[in-house]
């Protein structure tokens, strides 16, 4: 039996294993890229993940608060009660209390309006009461008291209100009805003497005011 002498293969040409190589390349760089996509891929969702992981809870939104306009209050401010007191020749002389912004007719028909023998041309019935304000009706051919205090009103008018026997001058009390010159200088003097006047009553101690007088006067004067 004869034995053949294995060879062995002889070199191959340069060129053909250069073609070898030209074939392999893109599959391995194919590969190659595949593996660092994935990779990248991986590292990224895990840097999602821990973020998501360690991130705080979303900041509760604040919206901010509307503020009233300049010069606008946040508070409504209520009108208080206007009280008032009625005198003079009305039928249920007292204190009343009347709506804001009232008249000096509301104050009158608070008081059940007037007597028969009132005089209602010296008052103006339109002038607006403030809280503590006195209305006094005349009776007629009665003079009505001197006005002290703030004087005329806005719209011209005069409040009616008692003269304080403590304050006034020989003309103020010289105004009220029944009192003349005589009468008006003999108050100033008592008061200059005795210091002030403690209740209208203390008029009986003047010469010249008796119990009539007296009370006739009660409601035009004041302490």
């Amino acid at each position: 039996m004869s034995h053949e002498l294995l060879r062995p293969e002889p070199p191959r040409d340069w060129r053909a294993r250069l073609g070898d190589l030209r074939a392999q390349l893109p599959l391995s760089i194919a590969g190659l890229v595949a593996a660092s996509l994935g990779a990248v891929a991986a590292i990224g969702l895990g840097v999602v993940g821990l973020r998501l992981l360690r991130s705080p809870p979303p900041a509760e939104l604040s919206l901010p608060r509307a503020m009233p306009p300049a010069g606008v209050s946040a508070t409504t401010t209520v009108p208080g009660p206007v009280v008032v007191y009625v005198a003079g020749a009305v039928a249920r002389p007292g204190v009343y209390p009347v709506g804001s912004g009232a008249r000096v007719a509301d104050a009158v028909a608070a008081a059940d309006g007037t007597t028969p023998d009132a005089d209602l041309d010296p008052l103006n019935l339109a002038t607006r009461l403030s809280d503590g304000d006195r209305v006094f009706v005349p009776h007629r051919g009665q003079a009505p008291p001197a006005v002290l205090g703030p004087g005329p009103t806005g719209d011209g008018s005069t409040r009616s209100g008692p003269v304080n026997l403590n304050t006034a001058t020989a003309d103020q009390l010289e105004a009220l009805s029944g009192v003349g010159p005589a009468t008006a200088q003999a108050i100033i003097t008592w008061r200059e003497q005795h210091g002030r006047f403690r209740s209208v009553q203390d008029l009986l101690q003047i010469r010249g005011i008796g119990p009539a007088k007296m009370e006739s006067l009660r409601d035009q004067v004041t302490v």
